[in-house]
């Protein structure tokens, strides 16, 4: 899944695409859009927020997407051929005299007012890679729940927007904790801590095109534990273990190093 800083860069590419732009192709394939079309408006800015895409048009008109799995944002000059996938699966299209932006399996597209934004976004916590980002409230969102696990409250966007499924695990194995381990029972400081690294790693990935959170390590050494299992880890040289770990609605797939994050495991 996309995380924030995916998100972020995606953001960035339409921006720079789009914004000032008046769009001359206007096309939503979703069923509840067919009818609506765009041409002649103005765009005014992308802006991401945690997971989420709103892009903004004169008119007071946000179009919101989300990338959830596998969905993408891709921009080409005008006339150039698209390349993203088949084009049944192509659900948005928006379209200035230089540059098209085209949108690929995106699960979530609608159009609201601007000014009701908060409808889709307002639940967020504060954003990693946001003007509203706010550590401290991060950090007291996390610990609202003392018995929650770790990894679960990093995913829940309501406490901090941005982290994924490979932050989740490159953050635990970080700060050396098991991702079942309750938040309420994280040492004194690692919260805090746990809240700068996100931040950090968030805001070195955004422009990257390759995720990195082993800064310093050796080419090809990019990430720690996610996608490693079964293979050393860098650390102490334990195999990494890989489970699922989940609220019951949703399971995610968890990587960590049994050697270097004590603590509850499945």
């Amino acid at each position: 899944m996309p995380e924030g800083d995916t998100v972020w860069s995606a953001a960035h590419r339409l921006h720079t695409a789009l914004a000032g732009q008046v769009l001359t192709v206007s096309d939503l394939r979703v069923p509840r859009l067919a009818t609506v079309d765009l041409t002649g408006r103005e765009v005014l800015d992308v802006t991401p927020r945690g997971k989420h895409l709103l892009t903004r048009f004169e008119g007071g008109l946000t179009l919101h997407s989300h990338l959830r799995m596998d969905g993408s944002w891709r921009v080409f000059r005008a006339g150039e051929r698209f390349r993203g996938g088949p084009d049944f699966e192509i659900r948005a299209i928006l379209g200035t005299q230089a540059h098209t932006a085209v949108g690929y399996r995106l699960p979530v597209l609608e159009l609201l007012r601007t000014a009701e934004e908060e409808r889709v976004v307002g639940h967020l916590g504060p954003d990693l890679l946001g003007p509203d980002w706010d550590p401290d409230a991060a950090v007291s969102n996390l610990l609202s729940d003392p018995g929650r696990a770790l990894g679960e409250a990093l995913l829940d966007q309501r406490n901090l927007a941005g982290i994924g499924n490979v932050y989740k695990c490159e953050l635990a194995f970080l700060a050396k904790v098991s991702p079942w381990l309750p938040v309420g029972e994280l040492g004194e400081g690692v919260p805090a801590r746990l809240v700068a690294t996100a931040h950090r790693l968030l805001d070195l990935n955004k422009a990257r095109p390759d995720r990195t959170t082993t800064t310093g390590r050796r080419p090809g050494e990019r990430l720690y534990v996610y996608g490693r299992r079964g293979r050393p880890c860098f650390r102490c040289g334990t195999p990494v273990s890989k489970a699922d770990q989940g609220d019951g609605t949703s399971e995610r797939p968890t990587y960590w190093c049994r050697g270097c994050q004590p603590g509850p495991t499945p």
